[in-house]
């Protein structure tokens, strides 16, 4: 059984690293010059948070090797590394508080879920514009409009906002698939007694 256990963390995780490889590839993205989001390109590491911790390290370290190779931009790939750090935090609060992330009625998430996306989104996002921050530290304005807007509304609140979203999809496709895989290796939501 164990075995069945780790061939199906396994297999989800490949699928999920091939996914965040190519949802970039072919999603549409929204442009908010010279800052642009791809829609959905954080589900796949948000999905591997409901696996186990080295999972969504996995997956976010496989993602990101992805953007290095398809030849993006050097801080774009940066910026999806750095989803290794909020990827951790959720897989461990996930593996610890799982069951507070129950749904509500229905398939929709309850407010302690949309509570810790929120805190979730805030990490993520901080530490995207701190990798960018850092990397053009000390270079010329990269960007045309003023650097600090850039980083801090931009890609901060950009980044909150694109990671809000992408995580309600990434917490509707787990419900799902739960629904159709009740014994797979995601962790169990169940009500509190």
């Amino acid at each position: 059984m164990k075995q069945t256990v780790n061939l199906q963390k396994l297999t989800i995780t490949a699928i999920l690293i091939a996914l965040g490889i190519l949802i970039p590839m072919i999603m549409p993205k929204i442009t908010i010059p010279p800052a642009s989001f791809t829609l959905a390109s954080h589900v796949p590491v948000m999905i591997a948070m409901f696996i186990s911790p080295v999972v969504a390290i996995l997956v976010a370290l496989g993602t990101s090797l992805g953007f290095f190779l398809t030849g993006l931009p050097v801080v774009i790939a940066l910026r999806a590394l750095s989803h290794v750090i909020f990827a951790f935090i959720g897989a461990i609060y996930i593996q610890k508080h799982g069951n507070q992330l129950e749904p509500g009625k229905k398939i929709f998430p309850n407010w302690r879920f949309q509570f810790f996306n929120f805190w979730i989104g805030l990490i993520h996002a901080g530490v995207e514009s701190i990798v960018v921050l850092v990397f053009y530290l000390g270079q010329p304005n990269p960007v045309d409009v003023n650097f600090y807007y850039y980083v801090f509304v931009l890609i901060g609140g950009g980044g909150l906002i694109h990671s809000l979203v992408d995580f309600n999809i990434a917490y509707f496709v787990v419900i799902k698939l739960k629904q159709i895989m009740p014994n797979s290796v995601f962790v169990k939501l169940k009500k509190e007694a």
